[in-house]
């Protein structure tokens, strides 16, 4: 059983989180890791707490609290313009400090994101398909659902 974390950009701390919980229940996006056979139980869900993302500092054990075994670095910070600054910065802290392994992303790319985003250079500039590029396999039907 994985009990899953997620942190959002503080740009969407008002986010219900709805696509987030579809693709953990559908196993799409961050969530094509697992098996289809492995329980997913969703632990907790915060926001990074806006630039710099001071909750980074403290969500994470609080989660650690309530049986966390992997994070996930919502879509959001991937997809937002401009994406997150900080999202390395996140993951590396996070594993390091806590020392519970962070999955960049959590529902598939929206395609309207996709489409509009694939003529700027910042996703290529930041090297975003390296970092999440399990969000970026997902196909153009799946992608749409999202939309």
């Amino acid at each position: 059983m994985a009990h899953i974390g997620i942190l959002i950009c503080g740009r969407y701390s008002s986010c219900a989180g709805g696509k987030c919980l579809r693709s953990m229940k559908e196993r799409v996006g961050g969530f094509a890791q697992y098996p289809e056979t492995e329980e997913l139980t969703l632990v907790g869900y915060a926001s990074c707490g806006g630039c710099p993302g001071g909750n980074v500092e403290y969500a994470p054990l609080e989660m650690i609290k309530n049986g966390v075994s992997v994070i996930h670095l919502a879509t959001g910070m991937v997809v937002g313009y401009p994406p997150c600054p900080y999202i390395r910065q996140f993951k590396e802290y996070i594993e390091s400090a806590f020392h519970i392994p962070v999955v960049v992303g959590t529902h598939p790319i929206p395609l309207k994101y996709q489409t509009t985003h694939a003529s700027l250079p910042f996703w290529k500039d930041m090297g975003m398909a390296d970092l999440a590029g399990r969000l970026f396999a997902e196909d153009r039907q799946t992608m749409a659902l999202y939309d």
